[in-house]
């Protein structure tokens, strides 16, 4: 898991409406993304930041074009992000980086890799350190996830 400094971020946040060029490491909205994508040069790598009620399925045919997508949790209690991140990586085979983004917690860390997630930004006043440590505390789940597909039941008696 990639914790994300937003200091030191090659990934820079494109402002909304902006008639800026296409540049390497834009992270554009959605919406943005919409509005350049025909004129966006496929060598220019570019991230699309995603809001939790759009259906993934959106961004289906330039996946190929796209190096990060950043999903949104706006209160931790939101999980729709999870179901994106679990769709991009299993249905639409997305290989690039798949961040969470907004009010993303300690607790959360475990389940944001088992769907699909490698990078997040923290809430600010959390604790990397802690997140690091809460990725070991299960060697195995007895359900398949984006990692592991299989159960741990079907893995032991193969």
């Amino acid at each position: 898991m990639h914790f994300i400094d937003s200091a030191t971020d090659r990934w820079v946040s494109r402002s909304a409406g902006s008639d800026a060029e296409p540049g390497a490491y834009q992270l554009l909205e959605l919406a943005d993304w919409q509005v350049l994508r025909e004129r966006w040069p496929a060598d220019v790598p570019v991230g699309v930041a995603v809001p939790n009620d759009v259906d993934i399925e959106t961004l289906a045919d330039d996946l190929d074009r796209i190096g990060l997508v950043a999903l949104s949790f706006p209160k931790w209690t939101d999980g729709r992000a999870y179901t994106q991140a679990r769709l991009l990586r299993v249905r639409l085979r997305f290989t690039g980086q798949v961040r969470a983004t907004g009010d993303v917690l300690v607790d959360m860390v475990p389940l944001l890799k088992r769907t699909g997630f490698d990078a997040l930004q923290m809430r600010a006043g959390q604790s990397q350190a802690a997140a690091e440590r809460v990725l070991t505390h299960f060697s195995g789940h007895y359900q398949g996830d984006v990692i592991e597909p299989r159960p741990l039941f079907a893995r032991a008696a193969a």
